[in-house]
């Protein structure tokens, strides 16, 4: 497998992780630090672990994890999205902005999220087990993977937070949406 095309898969395994940042960060509006720093590295940290897990499983995660990835990616997506609409509109402390993104960028929420963009990562590893590596083993892939996440996650964190700046109706309800559509998306790639 040469560099290019490992490029080009960690950019596709990143694109989930870009789309729910985006929708993080036009729930969240502004820069929060320590949460976005975690749900940076996170993301990056579970889509290289689970492709190097998928590698070591083998062909024995693929008769597993195949036939539900899809549902269980489905699921913990439309759930936090869920969770955003109904806080989002039926929240008592509308006012209070720090309430609602402490709820959003809570370590759990952030994990459920890391978990769900990253198992189609899963899959991956396992065809790259086998697959002729050549030189670049499996470290090369899973390091690329990885950082291709972060750098994904960040940017998408940085657009999100500066589409949330512009939209004048409740921005949580819209990445609520967001996270429910890309659930759905995910699903109906895996059922077709």
């Amino acid at each position: 497998m040469t560099i290019a095309e490992i490029i080009i898969i960690a950019i596709a395994l990143a694109m989930d992780c870009f789309t729910v940042s985006i929708a993080s960060g036009i729930s969240s509006q502004k820069f929060i630090s320590k949460p976005m720093t975690q749900m940076i590295i996170l993301f990056g940290v579970f889509q290289g672990g689970m492709t190097a897990l998928g590698w070591l499983g083998g062909s024995a995660f693929k008769s597993i994890v195949e036939p539900i990835d899809h549902w269980i990616a489905f699921i913990l997506l439309s759930y936090l999205g869920i969770r955003m609409i109904y806080e989002g509109i039926f929240s008592k402390n509308k006012d209070n902005e720090e309430i609602v993104q402490s709820k959003l960028f809570k370590l759990r929420n952030i994990l459920t999220m890391a978990i769900a963009t990253s198992i189609d990562a899963l899959a991956v590893g396992v065809s790259f087990a086998f697959l002729n590596k050549g030189e670049t083993g499996m470290l090369v892939p899973t390091l690329t993977i990885a950082l291709g996440s972060s750098l994904f996650t960040a940017a998408g964190l940085g657009i999100g937070i500066l589409a949330g700046k512009k939209i004048r109706i409740p921005a949580e309800p819209i990445g609520g949406m967001i996270l429910i559509c890309i659930g759905i998306k995910i699903l109906i790639e895996h059922l077709t």
